[in-house]
């Protein structure tokens, strides 16, 4: 039985409420400040709250949060239609009166009454329609042939194989045998690979270079003393640092937005659709054929096809323990579901998990940097970006190409060289910032640094101040490489952070990485707020995700890094030019993951 229905925003302020008994504490508080206020990433849509259980559904094009509260110890399998239809039904009713209450000049607060029928109705129609399915379920006894027992027979055995033959479940996984070519196709390929060898290998004799000599050839190529900044071959050089086939595009507003990743095939490559089409009844989802029409859903059926999905993820670079939560949850919402067929399964399990999969990656917060920078500097302060990874992942890389995407949109940009740790740190920035100055219209970019051995704490903080007195529109804080395990370099961070309290803490991590993701930012999280000493400690806001070309379709870092902390994926990096970066399409990396 139900006892309360509540519909509010994520901030709390409740719309509708229907309650049917006298409810001990608030269930839906609760909720909202452990699991929302908090950041709390899970793929469950279930939360225990004293005697009482929570099941909720967001509208997150609305910011609205649909909570249905019951009685722990029951179990009511259709609360997931009845979230569905009535987030649909209040939807398709209230959508304007909710972007009216959104807008800040709006002085009157709706009405939503009117939407109490409504949800009666919505609310009897699905209990009755359950009703209706368990009384056939009783009134039909099961057959032998349907239980456990029969299939341990051996005519049981034989029937079940005899099942995933015809279902073609045998074949999956099965390789196709080579064709074997003729002595003289091999001979044939021999003569045109030796005259291609010859063709390519026509040269003279080089000349000898002895141990600890340099020919005169490498000494010129080395020699950089000669060339001064303008000059005509540098000038080519700095063009190549720019691809512009990558740039992206300006709004009607005259905003510079970075291209989005699913514009760019070469990005990573997909299967196309007719080779998806062909390959789906061998793939992910050909699982499903063994299941028989009018058979409902339960715990033993699904083992096995949840299993092949868990594979599936973990072969997609996703981590192991965050493919095990999302399987046990698309399984728990599938268990108890009436299937009429090969076509209905397949689409139940991937609609199932691909809400799973949007409720992880869509984003809980403003990705909008350039209206975030206006408002810090409408208050007469520059907007402060703090970049934070492990060592190698391409940290100042991405910090040049956010600076030329700024650029891009007139920004003055001030780069803060706190990497006072790597030897040639100071040095890098020093050339992206000359070779940022002769790409950009907008030439407003500067480097403040103070060598080497220094408190890179006290750089930034001297570096917030330089920039609010020269009116710098933003100030980007490039930090040291360090390893989560490291604690003197991650108390230093963490000492960085307290001390200027960025507006925006990007961590930079590498798409290659599959469980050491979930070690990292659990990690780098748990060292801020250990060392912080602070009430409220800061913890990352975003994520650069680095050589997301390198991964084809192995797309699951992204999920594992999101579903970790709860924060979106800001940018995307796709290259080594200063236009490759990409904003992340949600849907494309979904799509990656279920192919």
């Amino acid at each position: 039985m139900l006892d309360q229905f509540t519909i509010a925003t994520k901030g709390g302020v409740v719309l509708w409420s229907k309650g049917y008994t006298d409810i001990s504490g608030n269930p839906v508080d609760s909720l909202i400040r452990d699991v929302l206020i908090q950041n709390t990433r899970t793929s469950s849509t279930k939360y225990h709250s004293g005697a009482y259980s929570v099941q909720w559904a967001f509208a997150n094009e609305l910011n609205v949060i649909f909570v249905a509260v019951y009685q722990k110890i029951l179990q009511l399998p259709y609360l997931e239609e009845l979230l569905r239809l009535v987030k649909r039904h209040f939807v398709a009713r209230f959508a304007q009166e909710i972007k009216e209450l959104i807008d800040p000049e709006c002085a009157e607060f709706p009405s939503f009454d009117a939407f109490d029928d409504e949800f009666e109705q919505v609310w009897r129609a699905v209990e009755e329609r359950y009703q209706k399915e368990r009384k056939e379920m009783k009134s039909v006894p099961r057959k032998f042939e349907d239980t456990k027992k029969f299939q341990s027979t051996a005519k049981g055995a034989k029937l079940e194989l005899e099942e995933l033959a015809q279902a073609g479940e045998m074949e999956i996984g099965r390789k196709q045998p080579s064709k074997m070519r003729t002595w003289n196709e091999r001979k044939k390929d021999g003569e045109e690979g030796g005259k291609k060898k010859g063709a390519k290998n026509k040269k003279g004799k080089e000349n000898r270079v002895w141990e600890g000599k340099m020919s005169k050839e490498a000494m010129q190529a080395l020699d950089f003393s000669g060339k001064k900044d303008g000059s005509e071959s540098d000038g080519a050089r700095v063009a190549a640092l720019v691809d512009e086939n990558s740039k992206g595009v300006r709004t009607k507003d005259g905003v510079y937005e970075v291209a989005d990743v699913a514009e760019r095939s070469s990005d990573f490559q997909l299967l196309g659709d007719e080779e998806a089409e062909q390959d789906t009844p061998k793939g992910i989802f050909g699982m499903f054929k063994s299941l028989t029409s009018g058979r409902v859903l339960s715990k033993d059926i699904l083992s096995e096809p949840m299993a092949r999905m868990r594979e599936h993820l973990v072969n997609k670079n996703v981590a192991t323990d965050i493919a095990d939560e999302i399987c046990q949850t698309v399984a728990q919402s599938l268990i108890g579901v009436r299937v009429g067929g090969l076509q209905n399964i397949r689409k139940l399990i991937e609609q199932s998990m691909e809400t799973a999969l949007t409720r992880i990656l869509t984003p809980i917060s403003s990705t909008d940097i350039i209206r975030d920078i206006d408002h810090a500097n409408s208050s007469g302060r520059p907007y402060t970006m703090a970049f934070v990874g492990v060592n190698g992942v391409g940290k100042s890389t991405n910090l040049s190409k956010v600076c030329y995407w700024l650029l891009q949109n007139n920004k003055r940009v001030l780069i803060a060289a706190c990497d006072t740790f790597r030897s040639g740190a100071v040095e890098q920035l020093r050339v992206h910032v000359r070779n940022l100055r002769a790409l950009s219209e907008n030439q407003s970019v500067e480097i403040f640094e103070r060598g080497y051995g220094k408190d890179s704490a006290g750089i930034a903080r001297d570096a917030i101040s330089f920039g609010t007195s020269n009116g710098f529109d933003v100030v980007l804080i490039d930090t040291a490489g360090r390893m989560q395990d490291n604690e003197p370099l991650m108390r230093a961070l963490s000492k960085l952070v307290s001390v200027n309290s960025p507006d925006k803490i990007l961590f930079v991590g590498e798409a290659l990485v599959g469980n050491e993701a979930v070690d990292q930012l659990q990690k780098f999280n748990q060292a801020m707020r250990d060392f912080s000493g602070q009430s409220r400690p800061r913890q990352i806001d975003g994520i650069i995700l680095t050589k997301f070309d390198t991964i084809d379709d192995r797309v699951g870092a992204a999920l594992s890094m999101t579903y970790i902390t709860g924060q979106p994926i800001v940018f995307v990096g796709t290259g080594q030019t200063y236009t490759d970066l990409r904003k992340m399409n949600v849907g494309q990396v979904i799509r990656a993951l279920l192919r």
